[in-house]
């Protein structure tokens, strides 16, 4: 299990490198749902298996629409793609920089410290991403609406910055 887990990581981190390194929303939303599979098998992995779907279903199903929509108004004629000389030079500089700093931090790492949160479910009442959703909307309630509404304004804000051509922020000039 731990090797599935490292090898969810390593997913995981080679796809934010895809995101941050492509400046084309075309390539970047593959990317994202990398991302967006790996850190959900990541969760599944440490025993949050109720989170890792609800996170999967509301980040595929909200969100990625939202960049797609966005992506699909901000159509380039010739995007830039993984192969292209300035996108290969970002993604070898975030490479190089994330296994320097696993290098730093190695020593910190060891394999019995991955424990999934129903390793030790004789003690428990029940499962501990169950409780999170409860304490979550129970003590949470307010950051949950505050989250929702932030939400809201960034698609108004990403609908407004990609209008179109004569309108809008983002215009040839």
């Amino acid at each position: 299990m731990t090797y599935i887990v490292f090898l969810f990581l390593i997913g995981l981190i080679l796809g934010l490198i895809a995101v941050a390194s492509n400046p084309s929303p075309y390539f970047a939303a593959l990317g994202l749902v990398v991302v967006a599979g790996m850190g959900c098998g990541v969760l599944a992995g440490h025993g949050g298996s109720f989170l890792s779907l609800v996170l999967f279903l509301i980040y595929l199903g909200g969100m990625l629409v939202v960049f797609a929509y966005s992506a699909a108004l901000a159509a380039e004629p010739y995007p830039e793609t993984w192969g292209s000389r300035s996108v290969v030079v970002y993604m070898g500089m975030y490479l190089l920089s994330v296994v320097l700093v696993g290098w730093v931090f190695w020593g910190g790492w060891y394999e019995g410290s991955w424990v999934s949160a129903d390793e030790f479910y004789e003690f428990s009442v029940f499962r501990g991403d169950i409780g999170g959703v409860a304490v979550m909307y129970s003590s949470g309630g307010g950051m949950l609406v505050v989250g929702a509404w932030v939400l809201l304004l960034t698609l108004f804000v990403v609908l407004e910055l990609t209008r179109g051509l004569s309108r809008g922020t983002l215009r040839a000039v």
